[in-house]
């Protein structure tokens, strides 16, 4: 993802997601309509700064979480990043990787 809006968005959308809230209850919460927060979610507006607060306020976070996009990469980002890891492991730690991979495909 390349620009702020979108990367905001998208943060916005996975903190709200792991709280529990919906979209309508968010954009009741800091007071906008629910279909302004999708464009928000979607990286089609950018919230001006009282919004921001207001955002924060609600999902119980400091402004500064709103703006780590470390974690956010694509598939391809996170292929390569995983075979760094392999690439650099002793054939213990990959097997054990394996393990953690297959048990969790299982699970599902």
């Amino acid at each position: 993802m390349s620009n702020l809006s979108e990367q905001l968005g998208k943060r916005i959308s996975e903190i709200r997601k792991a709280r529990g809230i919906k979209q309508a209850e968010l954009a009741e919460l800091i007071d906008i309509e629910a279909t302004n927060l999708s464009k928000i979610e979607r990286g089609i507006h950018l919230p001006k700064i009282d919004k921001i607060y207001k955002i924060t306020k609600a999902l119980n976070i400091e402004v500064r979480d709103l703006f780590d996009f470390g974690h956010i990469k694509t598939k391809d980002e996170l292929l390569k990043d995983i075979n760094d890891i392999l690439n650099c492991s002793s054939v213990e730690e990959t097997r054990f990787f394996y393990k953690i991979l297959i048990s969790y495909k299982e699970m599902k």
